[in-house]
């Protein structure tokens, strides 16, 4: 039994897919599917259930999976120790980040690698959702996510902004002249939204939910930016920060009120477990960027 199997092992898990397990962990899929082949045989079971069109963990799989968790666990706490008493920063550090923020990555990337050439960085663009799974899965170091009133569990937090989120229209929509609007006013208006999964839509879904509908999603895009672009063409009611509204001359920015919205960004990490020194450094500087 190699370290490498079991790793193979728990990323196909994670991804539910050869392929993607193989582009994560950045080496050909046919050899992922050898390797995880040769640990099976080894082990006399079958780990996972390649029928479907997802993979799965069979029975055996399930419960063979925290012990290689822990395996990869160990392995890694060893390599921490070592690179903490001697003080080295290499190695690699993820970063995940959503599509739309103020935060600076190219500058705090650049001068990071230029003060610690030695490692590695990846830079990832995703949802808020799938970032934060990201971070409790161990896959990312550090990201900058958005949410609504309720912080992410686990996570550590160093809040960038934090500002109400409004319904935006055109100057020639029929609500234009209003300065506010109630949340239960939005029920069956054609809405303009960022797409499942981002902070702020999962604000408005849990907002509408409580208020007893679900909102009418005419169009998705995945930049508050084009939302606004879309609202101010008259194809609908843009759900955006207030300040993207405020930017433009031919938006029209309505407070929702009853219950009034209110949106995030962060920096985010994991509140526990093993950090690298290279992800320590890193979230050291962005902290200090950001004013922490």
């Amino acid at each position: 039994m190699e370290l490498r199997q079991l790793e193979y092992f728990v990323a196909v898990v994670e991804e539910a897919n050869f392929t993607r397990a193989a582009e994560r962990l950045h080496v050909a899929q046919p050899g992922v599917s050898a390797q995880i082949r040769r640990l099976e045989r080894e082990l006399g079971q079958e780990l996972l259930d390649r029928s479907g069109r997802s993979v799965r963990t069979t029975e055996v799989g399930a419960a063979v999976l925290p012990y290689a968790r822990a395996a990869l666990a160990a392995v890694s706490g060893v390599r921490l120790t070592v690179e903490e008493l001697t003080g080295l920063v290499r190695g690699h550090v993820a970063i995940g980040t959503v599509t739309s923020h103020n935060v600076d990555l190219p500058t705090l990337l650049a001068d990071f690698h230029e003060d610690h050439p030695a490692v590695e960085i990846t830079l990832t663009e995703d949802s808020s959702d799938r970032l934060v799974e990201g971070l409790r899965g161990g896959r990312l170091d550090a990201a900058v996510i958005a949410f609504g009133t309720t912080p992410p569990p686990g996570l550590a937090l160093h809040i960038v902004t934090e500002e109400p989120v409004v319904a935006a229209v055109g100057p020639d929509h029929e609500l234009a002249k209003r300065s506010t609007i109630p949340l239960d006013a939005l029920r069956d208006r054609v809405l303009i939204s960022l797409p499942q999964g981002t902070g702020i839509r999962s604000l408005l879904n849990e907002a509408c939910a409580a208020a007893g509908f679900a909102p009418h999603i005419a169009f998705e895009a995945g930049t508050p930016t084009v939302l606004a672009q879309l609202a101010a063409r008259g194809l609908g009611i843009a759900i955006v920060p207030e300040g993207i509204a405020k930017r433009r001359d031919d938006l029209r920015a309505l407070t929702i009120t009853r219950p009034a919205l209110r949106g995030a960004l962060a920096l985010a990490w994991r509140a526990e477990g093993p950090v690298s020194p290279a992800a320590r450094a890193l979230i050291g500087r962005a902290r200090r960027l950001l004013g922490a």
